[in-house]
């Protein structure tokens, strides 16, 4: 007759317990796949490759014991971070290398950004250039550029009394002109004006009046008390002259671009 045992009964075979019960027990590390350290060891070839490529190009670089070792210290860096990122990857190797070539091409933007950053900083400019037609874009402390419109002229908005005036730079043209139509669209009083000065011009003789503007500006070129003729007959347009660009330091016109450059008294204005 078989002994019942009741519920606080130990059983007769003695349950194994851990060795350290207050302590958690931890998995034993995988090993990598034998896959996963062949391609390991295909990076530190690469490495090594690239390393040796990079010595030939620029020799004067190892020439020193402080190039030297910081290139040991580089390479011994990139190993040991490798080697731990072997040992934690986990899932399908598919998955790792299309991480691989992601992470590649970021560091690969990331450099030739690097590499062309003088450029990459010019493009808002040559995008100001290339779409604001008419404003002056300023590339330097006191230099202004005007790209060249269509037809090959170059055509840029000033300020005459501070009132927008779209002007036409003429070289040929010995002063600054405004059409009867500008001036009198900022307030200059064109019918009481004396139309005295005689020019001569491709459509024969031509009549204008002098008038003292307050200022007149381009970009950041600011001229004050700059007289300006006003023409008699009607004009398509006013015109940039001479007389406003002897006032630069320099000018030139260049790469379809015309280049303006002043200098400045002690008080900051143009002369």
């Amino acid at each position: 007759m078989s002994e019942k045992r009741g519920p606080w009964d130990q059983p007769d075979t003695p349950t194994p317990t851990p060795q350290n019960p207050g302590r958690p027990v931890r998995p034993s590390p995988v090993p990598a796949p034998p896959q996963r350290r062949w391609l390991w060891l295909g990076f530190l070839a690469g490495i090594a490759v690239l390393v040796f490529a990079l010595a030939n190009a620029f020799p004067e670089v190892l020439a020193s014991n402080e190039g030297k070792t910081a290139l040991l210290y580089r390479v011994g860096l990139v190993v040991l971070i490798s080697s731990a990122l072997l040992r934690g990857l986990h899932g399908p190797l598919s998955q790792h290398l299309r991480h691989v070539v992601i992470w590649l091409g970021v560091i690969g933007v990331l450099a030739l950004g690097y590499a062309y950053r003088n450029e990459l900083a010019s493009v808002p400019r040559q995008l100001q250039l290339a779409f604001n037609v008419g404003s002056p874009v300023q590339t330097d402390e006191r230099t202004l550029v005007v790209p060249q419109g269509e037809g090959g002229h170059y055509v840029v908005d000033g300020l005459v009394n501070g009132q927008r005036v779209r002007f036409m730079v003429d070289t040929g043209a010995t002063d600054t002109v405004l059409s009867p139509a500008d001036a009198k669209r900022i307030g200059i009083p064109v019918e009481t004006l004396n139309y005295g000065y005689k020019a001569e011009t491709a459509n024969g003789v031509g009549y204008g009046a002098a008038y003292d503007a307050t200022t007149l500006e381009v970009g950041a070129i600011k001229l004050e008390g700059f007289r300006v003729m006003v023409n008699k007959a009607p004009m398509s347009g006013s015109l940039l002259g001479m007389s406003f660009l002897n006032r630069l330091e320099a000018f030139e016109f260049r790469n379809r671009q015309l280049i303006l450059k002043w200098r400045e008294d002690s008080k900051g204005r143009a002369f």
